[in-house]
């Protein structure tokens, strides 16, 4: 099994004194816990993206709070395409990526009150957007579900569909996705690997 190594280290991570190295795929490593208002546990500052960049409509609004972030808003996509609103989760700083290879998925605490979601890991050898992405199975009853994504059944949507290489993710994604106009609302407290 190979260990987690991380090209460049923030500083803020540095200083936890938390050694990659030593990290067996036998346990966990969390991402995120949302006890910060702006950064992620690895001391990176999370992202935020709609279709806006691509000739849709939709908003986002995020909120922060007692270790849960709460992102709710309206999809309106571009003509002939799904809009969509992506929460990012960094895994290294801007042109570097991570090895994930000794974990088997993702793993969310999250609850669903409207809307569709997906997962997506962000390989640096993915240059077309079209990153290994799942469906988020949770129904949107507005309680909290642990879940578990494999690795392996992430797939690509438009492109030839191709294995995902953890060694080289840079960040992950949770996207709330529609063809159509639609509101969405969830809340996460938990992003970890497994």
């Amino acid at each position: 099994m190979k260990p987690l190594s991380i090209f460049i280290l923030p500083t803020t991570l540095l200083a936890t004194v938390l050694s990659f190295s030593s990290i067996s795929a036998e346990k966990s490593l969390l991402i995120d816990d949302f006890k910060h208002e702006s950064s992620n546990k690895l001391g990176l500052q999370r992202l935020f993206m709609t279709d806006v960049t691509v000739g849709g409509q939709s908003k986002s609004n995020v909120t922060v709070n007692n270790g849960v972030i709460e992102i709710n808003g309206e999809i309106v996509p571009p003509r002939g395409q799904p809009g969509w609103s992506s929460s990012v989760l960094p895994l290294a700083n801007m042109g570097e990526h991570i090895d994930a290879s000794g974990y088997q998925g993702i793993q969310l605490r999250l609850k669903v009150n409207s809307g569709s979601l997906i997962i997506s890991a962000n390989s640096s050898e993915v240059t077309n957007f079209d990153y290994h992405a799942a469906p988020i199975p949770v129904a949107p009853n507005g309680k909290f579900h642990e879940i578990k994504v494999p690795f392996a059944d992430m797939k690509r949507a438009w492109s030839e569909q191709s294995a995902l290489n953890t060694a080289t993710l840079a960040s992950l994604s949770i996207v709330a996705i529609s063809m159509q106009n639609a509101s969405y609302d969830f809340a996460v407290d938990k992003v970890s690997f497994y």
